[in-house]
């Protein structure tokens, strides 16, 4: 796999869009993207799981019963979740564009990220598709930013893979920085390749690789309304189709993997306030899915994301996050570290402290990236879970977010 630059229009036959049209105030912040591909995609898609669900994410259920789509029309600042007429806005929307676009409307994967409860002003969506639909080009970054609500960074990463002799690209945008935790997040993530692929194990590889990455993320220990990732393959990269599972197809998924995993970790280090990117690493459980129940613990408690603001070394707080988990694990058995580029210092050896130089330990704890390292030592299941520091600034940043 070779890292290259771009995101959602890397990929053969995608261009993309970003402008401001008016659903927020702030003239200055772009607030509705598309992505769009010059032919019809094998289209997959995953949703949250909290049981209050966005309407743009029902009407981008039912646009993909027939695993197709050719666009991914997205505003920020409003999130059409709990609103009036929610359902109606989502539909006009994809109307709007399928019109500019001349193509059908359930060609649309549609949704919203911003406030919640709030009426979508979808006449100013409408009003801007024209000049969104003119705006289409092989930059993504404009459709990048148009996601972003409380985010500080745009996020993008693109790369390329070998199959069947032909280049398959693969690139992707996200959004997210507060109410995240796992089963997706406040989150968007939209991928396009132009890998030829079934929409059938498209969507199972999309479904596996979120499992594996947007779903070991933490932020705040909240799930949103409109959690969403996307995937749209043009097969314009010529290579043979894979209609089954084979070592195309692992290829391919361990590409997806790094997309995703990358954007992952980027909406986990800017989480709202957040000065840090924290990554729990659990080896030695009895299982991948116990180690990554045991990080995500660890990953998501407030006492640990406090003590990495503080550059705190109180090991404890990571045992005992692990502990109310409910994953199997010996406690006696488990050795706890801390490491980053200043360095590595063993804090916990089989479940009791160890004398450790606290000099070094804050020294280790200060770096802008931190690892917690927890050996079970039962066995060879290992995972990794990401998340973020606590800080003053996330009180501040969701002390007013409506205003």
């Amino acid at each position: 796999m070779t890292i290259i630059p771009g995101g959602v229009t890397a990929a053969l036959g995608f261009t993309a869009a970003g402008i401001h049209c008016g659903v927020r105030k702030n003239k200055e912040k772009r607030d509705l993207a598309l992505i769009f591909c010059e032919k019809p995609c094998a289209a997959a898609a995953v949703y949250t799981t909290n049981r209050v669900k966005a309407a743009p994410i029902y009407v981008t259920m039912e646009n993909l019963e027939n695993g197709m789509a050719r666009a991914i029309l997205a505003n920020s600042g409003n999130a059409n979740a709990c609103a009036p007429n929610g359902m109606e806005n989502a539909r006009r929307a994809c109307a709007a564009l399928a019109k500019r676009l001349g193509i059908a409307e359930d060609e649309i994967i549609v949704n919203s990220t911003g406030v919640i409860g709030m009426p979508l002003p979808i006449e100013v969506i409408e009003a801007g598709i024209p000049a969104l639909a003119d705006s289409l080009s092989r930059d993504g970054t404009p459709a990048a930013e148009a996601i972003m609500t409380t985010d500080l960074t745009k996020k993008e990463f693109a790369c390329q893979i070998t199959l069947g002799g032909r280049t398959v690209t693969l690139g992707g945008i996200a959004k997210g920085s507060g109410m995240i935790k796992p089963n997706l997040a406040t989150m968007m993530a939209f991928v396009t390749t132009d890998c030829a692929i079934t929409s059938e194990l498209l969507h199972e590889a999309l479904a596996a690789s979120c499992g594996r990455t947007y779903n070991r993320i933490s932020v705040d220990g909240d799930t949103s309304t409109n959690d969403m990732s996307a995937i749209l393959a043009s097969g314009l990269a010529g290579n043979p189709l894979i209609a089954e599972k084979n070592a195309d197809y692992d290829t391919f998924v361990a590409a997806l993997d790094a997309v995703n995993l990358h954007l992952a970790r980027e909406i986990a280090r800017d989480g709202e306030g957040a000065t840090k990117l924290v990554t729990c690493r659990v080896t030695g459980a009895r299982s991948e899915e116990v180690a990554a129940a045991l990080s995500m613990a660890v990953i998501s408690s407030s006492l640990v994301k406090a003590a990495m603001f503080g550059a705190d070394a109180n090991w404890g707080r990571v045992l005992c996050a692990m502990g109310y988990s409910k994953a199997p694990f010996r406690p006696e058995f488990v050795d706890i570290s801390f490491s980053s580029p200043a360095g590595t210092v063993q804090v916990c050896a089989q479940g009791r402290g160890l004398p450790f130089d606290e000099t070094l330990a804050k020294e280790i704890l200060t770096q802008k990236e931190i690892t917690i390292l927890a050996d079970c030592h039962e066995g060879d299941g290992q995972a990794e879970c990401y998340g973020c520091d606590l800080t003053y600034d996330y009180v501040k940043i969701n002390g007013d977010y409506r205003t």
